[in-house]
C-alpha cells in the first residue's frame, strides 16, 4: 500500500492504523507504561538527503547513511529514545539499551520491504572516553529516530516512531503524520541546492608537517624496540571558511566524488556534524551472514592507466604493505574466532578509490543468534588498520603522539535492526563540521620500513580527497 495524497483518503485507508494506535494506547494505559509505536509506509520515491535538508533541525540528533553500490540511502531525523554514555561497558550497555527498547516497540507495517522496521543508529568514539573536555560528541550514542526515510532499489519506506501513552491525541498525531508525508512528497523532484560561489578557506595543520614526521621517527624507534609492530598516526587539518559550511551540499559532493564509499553524517543535536566518505566497512550482517574488510596497505592512483597499473603492481608486491595488510587479517580472524565464529577469507584484491588504492581482503562468517552485532563491533574495534598491532599498546602510543582528540575519527558508526542485521563502517576520511570551521582527519600506518616523507604524503593525499568536497 502506498500512501494517498488526500487527507480524507488517508484516514479511510488507514482505519487499520487508527485501530492499531487506539489498541496500543489502551494497552499503555492498562499497563501504565509508555510504548513506542513504529509505523512503516511505502511512499513516493524521494532523495533521503533532500528530506534531511528540509526536515532536520540543528537541535536534534540526525544520521545520514548512503551506499551507492547497494542502491541504498537512509536519513534518520530526531530521536524518540536515546542513550549517551562513556566507559569500558559502553558496547554492552548499548546492546542492553537496544534489547530494552525492542521489548517496548510495537510495529504497524503496510510493507515487508527492507528497512520497514526501526533501526538503531550508533556512533562510538575511538577511545572509551574523550579526554578533551569540550569535544562535542559523547563516547557512545545510540538512538531510535522519530522519522526514518530509507530508499533501497528505488523503493522508498517511511518509518515513523512515536511514544504512545495516555496523553497522546491519536487524531492529532495522524493529522501531523499526513501533513509530514505531504511535505515529503513535495520534495519528490528536488535535488540538493548548489551554491555556485567558491568558498575561501584558510588551512592549518594541527600537528604541522615537521612535528608529524618527528612522530613517525619516534614511532619507528618504538617499533624497533619490539613492543609493537605497527602504530597508526593521524594528523588533523583545521579549515576556516569565509561562509558556514553547507552540510547537505558537502554530503552531495561526497557521494558524487566517492560513489564506491560509504557516505555518512551524524549530528550531536547541538549544531555540530561529523561527516565523511569511508572506504572501510567494519562489519555488515545480513540474515546472519557477516562480512568484514581487512583494508590496509595503500598507494596513490596513477595519472595514466600505465602509471596506475605500475602503482598497483608495486602495492601488490611490496613486503612492507603486505606485512601491514597481514597484521589486519590476523587480528580480525583471531577476534572473530574468540567469539566462536569461523572466519573464511575471500581472495585478496585491490580496493581502488578516486585518488588512492588499498590492499583488501573480505572476510566472511556465519553469526549465531546468541552473538549480538555490538559484541562483534566491540571485539573488532579498533583494528590494526586504524590503531596498530598490538592495538592496546598502539593506542597508548597514539595518545602520546597525537595532540588532538580523535573522537569519532576512525571509530565505528552505523545501524542495527531488531533481527541482528547491521552495517558498521570505520569513520575514516572524515571531518568534524562546526559552523564555518571544519577539522579534517587522516591517518597512516607506521611499520618497520616506513618512510616519514611518504607517510606524510599519504596523509595529505587522504585529506585532499575530503577537502575537495567541502562547500
Amino acid at each position: 500500500m502506498t500512501v494517498s495524497q488526500c487527507p480524507a483518503d488517508f484516514f479511510v485507508y488507514n482505519k487499520e492504523l487508527y485501530q492499531f494506535l487506539v489498541a496500543a494506547q489502551r494497552k499503555s494505559i492498562k499497563n501504565n507504561s509508555a510504548q513506542i509505536a513504529s509505523i512503516s509506509l511505502e511512499i513516493n520515491l524521494v532523495d533521503p538527503l533532500v528530506v534531511m535538508d528540509k526536515l532536520a533541525q540543528p537541535n536534534q540528533l540526525n544520521f545520514y547513511w548512503e551506499n551507492k553500490g547497494k542502491k541504498e540511502a537512509i536519513a534518520a531525523i530526531d530521536a524518540v529514545a536515546k542513550l549517551q554514555i562513556e566507559g569500558k561497558e559502553r558496547f554492552s550497555k548499548s546492546e542492553k539499551f537496544i534489547k530494552y527498547c525492542l521489548k517496548n516497540i510495537i510495529n504497524f507495517s503496510s510493507t515487508e520491504e527492507v528497512f520497514s522496521r526501526p533501526l538503531f543508529f550508533c556512533s562510538f568514539s575511538f577511545f572509551e572516553r574523550n579526554y578533551q573536555q569540550d569535544y562535542p560528541f559523547p563516547a557512545s550514542t545510540v538512538f531510535v529516530p522519530r522519522w526514518q526515510i530509507a530508499v533501497k532499489d528505488k523503493r522508498c519506506i517511511l518509518v515513523v516512531n512515536t511514544i504512545i501513552n495516555a496523553d497522546v491525541n491519536i487524531e492529532e498525531f495522524l493529522y501531523i503524520l499526513w501533513r509530514k508525508i505531504e511535505i515529503i512528497h513535495s520534495l519528490e523532484y528536488h535535488s540538493p541546492h548548489r551554491d555556485c560561489r567558491e568558498p575561501k578557506f584558510s588551512k592549518k595543520s594541527v600537528a604541522n608537517p615537521e612535528k608529524f614526521k618527528l612522530s613517525v621517527f619516534s614511532a619507528l624507534e618504538t617499533i624497533k624496540s619490539r613492543h609493537v609492530s605497527k602504530i597508526v598516526l593521524a594528523d588533523a587539518l583545521d579549515v576556516i571558511s569565509n561562509t558556514p559550511f553547507n552540510l547537505f551540499n558537502s554530503l552531495h559532493n561526497l557521494r558524487q566524488l566517492h560513489p564506491n564509499c560509504y557516505i555518512f553524517s551524524t549530528s550531536n543535536g547541538k549544531g555540530q556534524n561529523f561527516i565523511g566518505a569511508s572506504p572501510e566497512r567494519l562489519i555488515s550482517i545480513h540474515k546472519q551472514q557477516l562480512i568484514t574488510d581487512a583494508l590496509a596497505g595503500s598507494a596513490p592512483r596513477g595519472k595514466t592507466p600505465a602509471e596506475d597499473a605500475a602503482n598497483a603492481d608495486r602495492l601488490l608486491n611490496s613486503d612492507k604493505e603486505r606485512h601491514e595488510h597481514s597484521l589486519v587479517i590476523d587480528f580480525i580472524t583471531q577476534r572473530l574466532s574468540q567469539l566462536g565464529l569461523l572466519p573464511q577469507l575471500l581472495p585478496p584484491r585491490l580496493r581502488q578509490l578516486s585518488n588512492i588504492q588499498h590492499l583488501w581482503t573480505p572476510i566472511s562468517a556465519l553469526v549465531p543468534d546468541r552473538v549480538h552485532p555490538l559484541k562483534i563491533v566491540s571485539q573488532l574495534h579498533p583494528t590494526p588498520a586504524v590503531a596498530g598491532a598490538a592495538p592496546d599498546i598502539a593506542c597508548a602510543e597514539i595518545r602520546r603522539y597525537e595532540s588532538f582528540e580523535r573522537g569519532l575519527y576512525a571509530a565505528p558508526l552505523g545501524w542495527v535492526d531488531a533481527d541482528g542485521n547491521c552495517e558498521f563502517i570505520v569513520g575514516i576520511r572524515s571531518a568534524l563540521i562546526d559552523g564555518d570551521r571544519a577539522r579534517l582527519y587522516a591517518g597512516a600506518g607506521i611499520v618497520a620500513g616506513s618512510d616519514p616523507e611518504k607517510e606524510l604524503a599519504e596523509i595529505q593525499l587522504k585529506l585532499q580527497a575530503l577537502l575537495k568536497a567541502l562547500v
